[in-house]
């Protein structure tokens, strides 16, 4: 079991330093120190833009792709198909409603399907809301089922 969980805790911690590499806060008062000063000028610097893919390299892909078909998964050959999957996986284990190694998720296009079983409408409510709010998604298909196992009930002795 520990060896299982090595490679996925990898993975999300791989996944939370690239969205801390991914701070594009600026300072607004950077360029205006000195601007009330007589002849100085402030050069206005644009902000920079944030990529879908920050420092997600074509190697990174190739790894998700592999540990994605282990696990019966599809990823498209986009570098923004893989960082899609990688963040909706990273976020499945990071939540406790959802049964991760349960559910499927095959990105393709930026369009995400979910497959598997889990035990409630809860984790398919909550996988898909994942799904949904992971940037760079354009659609969620949920075909995640709930199968509940029914508990015999103790009999009671008197």
């Amino acid at each position: 079991m520990k060896r299982k969980l090595w490679p996925l805790a990898a993975l999300a911690t791989l996944c939370l330093g690239f969205a801390a590499c991914n701070d594009t806060g600026t300072t607004s008062n950077a360029n205006s120190a000195n601007s009330n000063l007589p002849g100085t000028r402030t050069a206005v610097t644009p902000a920079p833009t944030a990529s879908a893919t920050p420092k997600y390299s074509e190697e990174q892909a190739k790894q998700e792709r592999a540990r994605a078909k282990e696990n019966k998964e599809t990823v498209g050959d986009t570098l923004e198909d893989a960082w899609i999957h990688t963040k909706i996986v990273t976020q499945l284990i990071g939540d406790s409603q959802t049964p991760e190694r349960k559910i499927n998720v095959d990105v393709v296009n930026n369009e995400v399907t979910l497959r598997g079983a889990v035990d409630t409408p809860e984790a398919k409510a909550e996988a898909e809301r994942i799904a949904k709010g992971t940037e760079g998604v354009k659609k969620v298909t949920n075909q995640l089922k709930v199968t509940t196992t029914a508990k015999p009930a103790k009999a009671k002795t008197t």
